[in-house]
């Protein structure tokens, strides 16, 4: 087992990642520097160096570590669930949505495509990833295409998200939730 970085180093990154998630709203990744990072951070240029290369390496940091958050996420209302059901579900075992509520400044540049391009596909593939692995023996035997439903599945959440950030993040995690757990348990009550 790898151990945490101490607390002092987490604090230092997190500030470092903050700032760069700041600066992005004032100007694109390419014209953010080095310089403006520790600025903004208040953390010395030599400690920025300590821990990253340039600026792509911090970039790659955060990128990472809010996708294995998200993953985190994503899977944590069917850990919890000995047999795995969507109909069993409870809004408040939809985690989803608090990660993106928690990570909103990330969440509205990955929209707006200031992180890098075709950052937007990358999410949908990480979540499809997620769903695939954890959800491919289920479908394989209900008939369903793995592959289909998990880029269904990818799109569909990361259409909720982009709806949400577009409208400023106005309607809470909860109710996100609710909404999501709704549309699921409408899509499979249709009948044909």
């Amino acid at each position: 087992m790898t151990a945490k970085p101490d607390r002092r180093i987490r604090k230092t990154k997190s500030a470092f990642a903050k700032a760069l998630l700041t600066l992005l709203t004032e100007k694109t990744f390419k014209k953010i520097t080095v310089t403006d990072i520790v600025t903004r951070a208040d953390v010395n240029r030599g400690t920025f160096y300590k821990h990253y290369q340039e600026k792509e390496d911090l970039l790659d940091e955060v990128i990472s570590d809010i996708l294995a958050d998200l993953e985190v996420a994503y899977r944590d209302p069917y850990e919890k669930m000995p047999h795995f059901s969507v109909e069993r579900m409870t809004p408040s075992m939809v985690k989803i949505f608090d990660h993106v509520y928690t990570h909103q400044l990330f969440y509205k540049h990955a929209i707006d495509d200031k992180l890098r391009p075709g950052f937007q596909n990358q999410l949908c593939d990480a979540i499809k990833r997620i769903a695939l692995r954890d959800f491919a023996t289920v479908l394989n035997h209900s008939g369903v295409n793995p592959e289909l439903h998990a880029s269904y599945q990818a799109h569909a959440i990361f259409g909720l998200i982009v709806y949400w950030a577009q409208s400023n993040f106005e309607f809470t995690p909860t109710y996100m939730s609710e909404q999501l757990l709704q549309i699921v348990h409408s899509n499979t009550s249709f009948t044909t």
